[in-house]
């Protein structure tokens, strides 16, 4: 981690911004209030996906076998390597085109940066680590558009494929489907490390894996019969996440701590406080409508509440699939997934529940 310090002349990318990643999201009740203002707008018949689902892209259908994914992502660093920090953004990005079940196609980039105060080598480093993951996803950067803006900020427009009848939304788990979780939780915390200059090399080293990581499995899964609802956990941490999952399919979820995986030393570093201030604005949004067991600590809630850059997929599959969707995850190194709990019944007014 050395050679990511910033220098006399030019100062740490995460120095200039005052969030990273995905902990820059508006808190999503707030998010929900603002959204209630914008006016209701005609829906196109071939618009599968759009805004009512809170979903992780849109899909329109183009004909018979084929509906476009698109999807935006771009937040400030959560790191001060700006190879990694475009790395981290664009696997973030594409995250969206996996969830739905889609195949990317191609990317546009998002670029905001201080022009004045970074050098083009670091803000062209960071293009860099963005083409690189894309090139891991096997598609190009096709253009882009560029601002001179206070803080650095970096993402893209990501559009892909998908068959129509494979749709995956966030909207169609069935009671009695199990919960998959496809990566380790702690991004979050990792990241306040990290600001703090409590993370060590390892820490960092796990950091990066995890945000690094593109969530490939997505595309089989949708391919899959028992496979209901896919999202993926990003900046509302996995209670906020699981909760738009409740609310989508109109069923309660429980989920089981103990099978969350969590990234190691992750629990160590939140006891030592790096909490971000995102996971508490999370809880405060949508803490009402989630149930944890009597005594829980703050940092075990912290955790759910946690944003994840670039986080792992959610699936909600039926019980008899349950072993094929881990094979899946697995045999594509994600070695972390784990079920992690089970929708249940119909209900008027969702709960999420941790056991």
């Amino acid at each position: 981690m050395d050679d990511i310090a910033g220098t006399a002349a030019e100062p740490r990318l995460t120095s200039l911004a005052h969030g990273g990643g995905c902990g820059c999201k508006i808190a999503p009740g707030v998010l929900s209030r603002i959204l209630a203002r914008s006016p209701a707008l005609p829906v196109p018949p071939e618009m599968i996906v759009g805004l009512d689902t809170s979903d992780d892209a849109a899909v329109w259908r183009l004909n018979d076998t084929q509906a476009l994914v698109a999807t935006t992502d771009f937040f400030m660093p959560i790191v001060d390597d700006p190879h990694d920090f475009g790395r981290i953004a664009a696997t973030n990005a594409i995250s969206d085109v996996y969830a739905m079940g889609g195949r990317p196609i191609l990317a546009l980039a998002i670029v905001g940066m201080p022009v004045n105060v970074l050098s083009e080598a670091t803000i062209g480093a960071i293009l860099a680590g963005g083409a690189a993951a894309c090139a891991a996803a096997g598609i190009p950067v096709a253009g882009g558009h560029t601002i001179d803006s206070v803080e650095p900020i970096y993402g893209l427009v990501v559009l892909g494929l998908v068959h129509p009848d494979r749709v995956m939304t966030n909207a169609g788990a069935r009671p009695d489907d199990v919960l998959v979780f496809g990566k380790g939780l702690g991004i979050g915390v990792l990241s306040a490390a990290l600001k703090k200059g409590l993370l060590d090399p390892a820490g960092y080293d796990r950091m990066i894996a995890a945000t690094t990581r593109l969530n490939t499995p997505g595309p089989d899964l949708a391919a899959m019969d028992g496979v209901h609802a896919i999202t993926d956990v990003t900046g509302f941490g996995i209670a906020g996440h699981a909760l738009e999952m409740a609310r989508g399919a109109g069923c309660d979820i429980a989920i089981d701590l103990a099978a969350l995986p969590v990234i190691e030393g992750v629990r160590d570093l939140a006891a030592r406080g790096c909490i971000t201030g995102a996971s508490g604005r999370n809880w405060a949004s949508y803490g009402a409508e989630v149930a944890l067991p009597e005594g829980l600590p703050d940092t075990e809630r912290a955790l759910l509440c946690d944003p994840q850059t670039a986080g792992g997929l959610l699936v909600a599959c039926a019980p008899e699939a349950a072993a094929a969707v881990l094979d899946v995850f697995h045999a594509q190194g994600f070695d972390a997934a784990a079920a992690i709990g089970r929708v249940g019944p119909r209900a008027a007014t969702p709960t999420l529940r941790f056991r």
